[in-house]
């Protein structure tokens, strides 16, 4: 896979913009996602992309969605079925007729059925003039939603560049590479450069897939310290076997700088996601933690996250976090003995002379029994 997106269509797609009532000069959702990516092509959108190009006509909540859950996607269904019956109909009639419908961002078997039941040839070229020229959010999904049901591995491009504005196209863009062959390296691509509810639909289709090409990214890079991360933090650990490769952990800092990031999600995310306190080995990988985390220079970001794991430890019962009594005190005594060094004391110190919202929120909200030497004087806000 590329490291940078294509801006082609694929091979046969229509690209005349027939006449429509969208303006010339309108900017299209796909050009708004390929300007911001080509600024950082290696990181996230800023703000997920937002505000599109199309906020003024979004700027006030959209048709609702039906009471009957069942009915969801029936309207789009039917715009779409009349347009395909109709052989001489081009895609560009679709670009202004979905916004005053509710459009799904997720799949949905309505609009896929729709997709299935006209020409599949015919229905890619429509989701891709869709999608590469649409200037309204409700008209781009619908054509994602179209390639996520009959696209090729000719879409990953397209589809990759408009999934980068995660936070609506996400959920579709997932589905789609979860069915084509060239998914996994896509998906990896993309969970490189989103972040929050897009991260989150990306992350959970590589754990759908289950395949050991994307587990070395899994087990180092998937939770970037989102509260999100609680979603799919539990089935990252099991799907990667994580006790399994605990070995790995005295030669791999960026695994178990990763490891800390999701043993901390685990500990705070009842009703998202697997808690530490049902996760089955949670002791073990615990323990590894603790063990490998002694031989890590300090950063900030590490002093956080163990004292936020000792913070766990200290103020809940043991079975919170998976272990015995007697191995809740062992970690405890390993996580305090490393947060007072008194090197890491020095980091953690200089953090927060510097404002790091990280330090101030340890000195603002830390338990008052987490005794750190790093704020011996400092007492807990009320």
């Amino acid at each position: 896979m590329s490291e940078t997106t294509g801006t082609e269509l694929p091979p046969g797609a229509p690209t005349t913009t027939p006449a429509t009532t969208t303006t010339a000069s309108a900017s299209t959702l796909f050009e708004h996602a390929l300007r911001l990516h080509q600024l950082t092509p290696e990181e996230p959108l800023p703000r997920d992309g937002y505000p599109f190009p199309d906020h003024a006509s979004h700027d006030r909540r959209g048709p609702k969605a039906p009471r009957d859950r069942r009915a969801v996607g029936k309207d789009v269904a039917r715009i779409l079925d009349v347009h395909f019956a109709t052989a001489s109909a081009l895609p560009g009639e679709l670009a202004d007729v979905f916004h005053d419908v509710y459009v799904p961002i997720h799949q949905n078997e309505h609009i896929t059925a729709a997709a299935q039941r006209a020409d599949a040839e015919r229905a890619r070229q429509t989701g891709r003039w869709l999608v590469r020229h649409g200037t309204d959010r409700c008209a781009v999904t619908v054509g994602l939603a179209l390639l996520a049901a009959v696209g090729t591995a000719d879409d990953i491009p397209l589809i990759q560049t408009i999934g980068l504005l995660s936070d609506r196209f996400g959920p579709l863009a997932a589905y789609a590479f979860e069915r084509l062959p060239e998914g996994v390296e896509a998906l990896l691509w993309l969970a490189e450069r989103v972040t929050g509810w897009g991260r989150v639909y990306v992350v959970e289709a590589l754990c759908r897939l289950d395949d050991p090409a994307a587990r070395p990214w899994l087990l180092r890079r998937a939770c970037d310290g989102d509260m999100l991360n609680g979603y799919f933090a539990g089935k990252v650990a099991t799907v990667t076997g994580l006790h399994e490769a605990l070995d790995e952990l005295a030669a791999d800092s960026e695994m178990l700088d990763h490891i800390g990031r999701l043993l901390h999600q685990m500990t705070d995310c009842a009703g998202m996601g697997l808690a530490l306190a049902h996760y089955p080995h949670s002791a073990a990988v615990l323990e590894a933690h603790a063990r490998g985390a002694s031989s890590l220079d300090p950063t900030i970001e590490r002093y956080f996250t163990l004292a936020l794991l000792l913070q766990h430890l200290t103020t809940q019962p043991p079975e919170k976090a998976g272990c015995t009594a007697a191995q809740q005190e062992v970690l405890k005594v390993a996580y305090r003995e490393v947060l007072g060094r008194k090197e890491w004391t020095e980091v953690a110190r200089q953090g927060l002379a510097g404002d790091d919202n990280r330090m101030r929120w340890l000195v603002d909200h830390r338990a008052p029994e987490l005794r750190l030497p790093a704020f011996p004087d400092r007492e807990p806000d009320a």
